[in-house]
């Protein structure tokens, strides 16, 4: 089983940033692709960023030109620098790592989540 765990939210002031960053454990033989999710109360839960093994990066029309996705492969994790947040961004931002663990299927993994508070 793989397990991404999350970290690094918190409050932040508007103009502020945080860095958020996902580990996944588990049996991971290879990582097709990592990325960042977020669901605001009432809301859907929506695309922030992707990033894939290759290097490549997709991001919401919102939140380009602020956030920055990275990853780590080696230690299985991603980031998520988030700079010049605003009150919109406030959610709860999820993880995901897609994988397999058998070189048969290819499975997408969530973490539980990590609150970001951004305040006026």
């Amino acid at each position: 089983q793989v397990q991404p765990v999350e970290s690094g939210g918190g409050l932040v002031q508007a103009g502020g940033s945080l860095r958020l960053s996902c580990a996944a454990s588990g049996s991971i033989l290879s990582i097709n692709a990592m990325g960042w999710y977020r669901q605001a109360p009432g809301k859907q839960r929506e695309l922030v960023a992707t990033i894939t093994s290759a290097d490549i990066t997709n991001y919401a029309d919102s939140v380009k030109g602020r956030f920055t996705i990275s990853r780590d492969y080696a230690k299985n994790t991603v980031y998520l620098q988030m700079n010049n947040m605003n009150i919109e961004d406030t959610a709860v931002y999820y993880c995901k790592v897609t994988c397999t663990t058998d070189w048969v299927h290819r499975r997408d993994y969530w973490g539980q989540g990590t609150q970001v508070t951004v305040s006026s």
